[in-house]
């Protein structure tokens, strides 16, 4: 009974570590000049799993991209596909599942 009780101990202490070691959320962050696009990345404030990035395009040319958010210890999401005009910002956002333990970082790919 006695190993029992110490290794229920043990786990509960390593569960508990694990829930101190994982990221609270992203930043909001903000690059210029990636692939001609100026980007800022966000989270919602109601919803903490919602998140996406807003990018401007700076070149003379349209560019599609979309958001990729990491989602802790669910499967990450990729926001919708998007497409920005020359001079014109757009959005792309996407939600992590709900047993997610939260946004751990919020980029975007160039189609």
């Amino acid at each position: 009974m006695r190993n029992r009780t110490v290794a229920a101990v043990a786990v509960a202490a390593a569960l508990i570590g694990l829930g101190t070691a994982l990221p609270a959320s992203a930043a909001p962050a903000h690059e210029v000049a990636r692939s001609g696009l100026d980007c800022t990345t966000w989270i919602h404030n109601n919803d903490p799993l919602t998140g996406g990035v807003d990018c401007t395009n700076n070149t003379n040319a349209p560019v599609t991209f979309h958001a990729d958010i990491v989602c802790g210890w669910a499967p990450d999401v990729q926001g919708n596909s998007v497409t920005a005009q020359p001079g014109q910002t757009e959005e792309s956002s996407g939600h992590c599942a709900i047993y997610s333990t939260g946004i751990g970082h919020i980029g975007w790919t160039v189609e």
